[in-house]
């Protein structure tokens, strides 16, 4: 059975095989250790040597292209790719890493994003980091996006930030994002991010999460869309002097170094596998693949909210501030709307949570309702 069919194919002894000699498949070939099946369209030829090499001598059939109109088996397919570059991804971080932090405590995420930032895939690392990471990169490509900042963005740059008003969760969690870019293409056709847990940025106690902070500046170091890679050269002298600026500076500069090289190279793989996707299925395909996920989970959000119930919660944290939330359901449009007003106002301590985490959060929850082996992404909002 060879190439789909039944075939008759003859038999050759491996003995008789000199230099230069050859066979087309269909053949077996056997020998006292094992047997080698050639098959059509290969050839199989003993080199100098006596050993066996096979090649292929007849092209594979032009495949039929893939349109970019939605096929149920293709978007399987493309959501265990892109899944599947996420999980690439945070295999590089853990293996290069250096902290403990990220090497062994896993505490990272890793993801990819469309053209505007927008979450597509994630591997399946720590909810509150990808939900918010797509507000970092948004928050880049509003500063930097079109020369806005009078350079623009460039093949080979990677950027940071750790700042809780845009997207970041507390100032350890340093994120590092990377534009893919294509072929000639003077914009970034996609993205992709690292978010690590740093050991320490500083702040007021080791570790940098005191529980008595109240500024953010108690915490460390404030990093806030700052261009760590420069069209490919690392800015190793200006990042140092980031971290050890402030009034509270980080104490191991050389491992948030050593960390940051490691996200850089978790963001190279990332960015490598995209692009191997691109040039296995066009760029226009990838694209609309993109779209048809997140269009595919706010389907399957939309199906878990007409299940529900509208109701009003409300919960009191350890500080006595009051948490309250009301969820009205749609039933009609399969929507719902999560209103936290109520919720005591911003307290003079650390148990705040930016738009970014109240809406990572609520993303995950939404995620967690739908049975269907879909990834995280923005379209569960």
């Amino acid at each position: 059975w060879m190439a789909g069919e039944s075939r008759e194919a003859p038999v050759y002894r491996r003995e008789h095989f000199g230099p230069g000699a050859a066979v087309d498949g269909p053949a077996v070939i056997l020998e006292d250790t094992g047997t080698t099946v050639v098959e059509p369209g290969w050839r199989a030829a003993a080199d100098a040597g006596l050993n066996l090499i096979l090649r292929r001598v007849v092209p594979l059939p032009a495949r039929t292209a893939i349109g970019t109109h939605a096929d149920p088996i293709l978007l399987e397919v493309f959501n265990s790719r892109f899944m599947a570059a996420a999980e690439q991804m945070g295999e590089a971080l853990r293996a290069t890493a250096y902290s403990v932090n990220i090497k062994e405590r896993l505490d990272f995420s890793c993801a990819v994003f469309d053209a505007g930032g927008a979450l597509i895939a994630n591997a399946p690392h720590i909810p509150v980091h990808l939900g918010s990471m797509g507000e970092s990169i948004r928050t880049v490509v509003a500063s930097r996006g079109e020369a806005r900042d009078g350079r623009g963005m460039k093949r080979g740059d990677v950027y940071m930030l750790n700042a809780p008003y845009n997207g970041g969760t507390h100032l350890p969690d340093i994120t590092v994002i990377m534009p893919v870019f294509l072929e000639a293409d003077q914009t970034p056709a996609f993205f992709v991010a690292a978010r690590g847990h740093h050991a320490d940025v500083g702040g007021i106690t080791p570790g940098s999460m005191p529980p008595t902070s109240k500024t953010v500046e108690d915490e460390g170091v404030l990093i806030d869309d700052f261009l760590l890679v420069d069209a490919g050269t690392l800015r190793d002298a200006g990042t140092r002097a980031l971290f050890a600026s402030g009034p509270h500076p980080s104490r191991n500069v050389d491992q948030n170094m050593a960390d940051l090289k490691a996200q850089v190279a978790s963001c190279a793989r990332g960015a490598d596998e995209l692009i191997r996707m691109v040039s296995e299925f066009g760029r226009e395909v990838v694209a609309a693949y993109m779209g048809h996920i997140q269009d595919n989970a706010e389907e399957a959000v939309r199906r878990a909210i007409a299940a529900l119930k509208p109701g009003v919660f409300a919960l009191e944290m350890d500080d006595g501030a009051v948490i309250r939330v009301r969820i009205d359901v749609d039933t009609a449009t399969r929507s719902a709307v999560v209103d936290f007003s109520g919720t005591s106002d911003q307290r003079p301590n650390n148990f705040n949570a930016p738009l970014s985490i109240t809406r990572a959060a609520t993303l995950y929850v939404f995620r967690t309702l739908v049975d269907d082996a879909i990834p995280l992404n923005e379209g569960c909002l």
